[in-house]
């Protein structure tokens, strides 16, 4: 025993007639996912791959990868023992709003802010086609989309590749919080835990000056997360017209702390120079 190297000790062999990679894991068998994580881990950022291109990929392959028949009867019978999460899905609202709405806005207000956002970044509300949702995963995943945007805002993460770590990690705390089952929070957060990787591992590999910022933005999210109600719940609709901080204390989100992370995101997919984070703001 004292000659086998500590950390090989426990190592059990294990001998297979496959000619093929085979493991316990549907994740580690499938070859498009280890080549897309050892992509979105490894790789620099370049303009070639813009970042939302990498998690349209991996949504296909989640696709295959998904039991949905078991994801619906855990979905089932989580709605027996969570009353909240039953009425949510009970009621069924989903929006059907235009950028153009949130004009009727205010300054400051949650859908004002929102509307300056989405003009001054041009972006796009609906950033998967629309489906009628015909499955209770449908309905969470629509939702989801809805409101990821307003979870920026209401969370305190920027519109910008630092700020999307707050709103991932507000889900990957407060989802578990919420669901008796932690085999369904997991299966609902997994775009979130993958997503989240890019941020992390690609920062430590080849933005090291922003790691701090990542690990900050990570630790706000967490806390945002553990100490608010179940926000992937709310109808956010009904708290557009609030100011920002109204809106958060209707809603139950707590533990926010607002950084602006635009210079370390701009940076972090190269789109402004190393020199720019090191000047004071």
């Amino acid at each position: 025993m004292a000659e086998i190297p500590y950390l090989l000790r426990g190592v059990m062999p294990v001998s297979t007639d496959s000619s093929v990679l085979i493991s316990s894991s549907k994740y580690l068998n499938n070859p498009r996912l280890r080549e897309w994580l050892a992509m979105i881990c490894l790789r620099k950022n370049g303009a070639d791959m813009p970042p939302q291109a990498e998690m349209h990929e991996f949504i296909g392959i989640l696709d295959s990868l998904r039991d949905y028949d078991a994801v619906e009867q855990m979905f089932t019978q989580e709605r027996k023992v969570n009353p909240e999460l039953d009425a949510w899905f009970s009621e069924g609202f989903v929006s059907t709003y235009t950028i153009d709405d949130f004009s009727q806005y205010a300054p400051g207000s949650l859908g004002g802010i929102f509307y300056e956002q989405m003009h001054s970044g041009n972006y796009e509300i609906q950033i998967t086609p629309w489906r009628e949702p015909k499955t209770q995963l449908d309905y969470y995943n629509l939702r989801s989309g809805q409101t990821h945007d307003f979870e920026h805002i209401l969370c305190g993460g920027g519109f910008n590749f630092m700020g999307e770590l707050v709103p991932y990690w507000y889900r990957l705390t407060n989802v578990p919080k919420f669901m008796k089952n932690p085999k369904l929070a997991a299966e609902v957060n997994l775009i979130q835990i993958f997503g989240s990787l890019r941020y992390t591992v690609r920062t430590m590999l080849h933005y090291p000056h922003v790691w701090p910022t990542c690990v900050n933005a990570i630790q706000r999210g967490m806390r945002v997360g553990q100490e608010s109600d179940a926000l992937f719940m709310k109808k956010l609709e009904t708290v557009f017209h609030l100011p920002l901080g109204e809106a958060r204390e209707a809603l139950g989100v707590r533990g926010v702390v607002d950084v602006n992370t635009d210079r370390e995101g701009a940076y972090w997919a190269e789109r402004a120079p190393l020199q720019s984070i090191l000047e004071p703001a």
